[in-house]
């Protein structure tokens, strides 16, 4: 517990610093801007991971829940170092990051690891895009005709945005990313051979862990390539103008 204090402060302290330093002029509206985006990331990915925890345990798996995951507490889902991303990101760019992998039993799951997995991975991406739905229809059609409400609907405006964006991160097909599950699980729906031969060269991706995805956005930058923004911008900025209009 100690330790946790002590990270949070020393993250504190370097957002605090950060801000000082490179913006002396208006600090109290950068600050704002970054809190508001801190936020909503925290909400974003809290809710993502419940959702695979409340997926997980609804298809017969209660290891989530046993362990305290099936939550809506931040404090549950928090991963030191995604947050730490989370920070960092969000004072140099747009904000990511990610929490805590929630723990699921495989073979727990009911309709098979595969397709159940393919499940619990789906039901975070749909998670945020819920949210994202819910968050912008209040804020297009309640909070928006109220000028008072400018800096409301404006934070509401950053929630959508950032669950957007994530919800489209999480389903690409790359391992650790959801969507690597859930295309797994969509091969598994067919009984053809070629579609079973697709899932078993995918599922041998797993053992490259994340260095395949590090490794797509180390070489997208060397190369000057926005190739994430291209896979993620097109459906991003569709779904983002169908809620807000």
């Amino acid at each position: 517990m100690d330790r946790d204090r002590r990270f949070w402060i020393i993250v504190g302290v370097f957002l605090l610093a950060y801000v000082l330093l490179r913006w002396q002029g208006n600090v109290l509206g950068i600050l704002a801007g970054v809190a508001m985006s801190l936020v909503a990331l925290l909400i974003a990915i809290t809710v993502h991971e419940c959702a695979h925890a409340w997926a997980a345990d609804s298809l017969g798996d209660p290891t989530a829940r046993m362990l305290g995951r099936l939550t809506l507490n931040p404090i549950a889902h928090l991963d030191p170092m995604g947050a730490l991303m989370m920070l960092v990101t969000t004072l140099t760019g747009f904000g990511i990051g990610w929490g805590k992998p929630v723990p699921v039993t495989p073979y727990r799951l009911k309709y098979g690891s595969r397709i159940g997995g393919g499940l619990v991975a789906l039901a975070g991406p749909a998670s945020n895009l819920a949210l994202a739905l819910v968050v912008g229809l209040v804020a297009r059609f309640v909070v928006l005709p109220i000028e008072s409400l400018a800096m409301v609907y404006y934070f509401l405006n950053v929630v959508v945005t950032i669950n957007i964006i994530i919800a489209m991160f999480n389903l690409i097909p790359l391992p650790p990313l959801d969507g690597h599950s859930v295309l797994v699980g969509l091969l598994s729906l067919s009984k053809s051979n070629w579609a079973y031969r697709l899932s078993q060269w995918i599922l041998g991706l797993r053992r490259f862990g994340s260095m395949l995805l590090i490794g797509l956005v180390i070489v997208t930058q060397l190369l000057g390539l926005n190739l994430l923004g291209w896979i993620i911008g097109p459906p991003s900025s569709a779904i983002y103008h169908l809620i807000m209009g």
